[in-house]
């Protein structure tokens, strides 16, 4: 049995912290924060709401099985560290673009790889979170 609270609480705070965590990976470039800790913050996110409501409840909001997410984030990053090899820059080397975006500042090869890793991360915990509820 469930507590009304915690479940009404729960429904408050996954958007809250998932806005959240894509602030912390924005900010993670020159602060701290970025793709590790956001994705993390994530993944926090959807545990509360499924210790609230349930395995199926959360999956039913995903949507997407989190496997898939780990091989899209991996090809994020790989092409965001590969890309300076194209224009004749070592692997690894940041890229910028000209102009910052609005209300993300700039944009460059680091934001594109924080944004791989965190689809890492979200995939990779959400895939453990699901595969021991499952076994629970």
């Amino acid at each position: 049995m469930k507590s009304l609270i915690f479940k009404t609480a729960s429904n408050y705070l996954l958007p809250l912290l998932l806005m959240f965590s894509i602030f912390i990976l924005l900010r993670g470039h020159y602060l701290p924060g970025g793709g590790f800790v956001g994705g993390l913050m994530a993944a926090l996110a959807f545990m509360l709401y499924s210790f609230a409501f349930g395995l199926k409840e959360t999956r039913n909001i995903v949507k997407l099985n989190p496997r898939y997410l780990m091989p899209i984030g991996l090809a994020i990053t790989i092409l965001a560290a590969v890309s300076p090899f194209v224009i004749g820059l070592p692997i690894m080397t940041g890229l910028w673009f000209e102009e910052p975006l609005i209300m993300v500042g700039m944009v460059g090869s680091a934001l594109f790889f924080d944004i791989g890793v965190y689809l890492i991360v979200i995939g990779s915990t959400l895939t453990i979170m699901f595969s021991i509820s499952e076994t629970i």
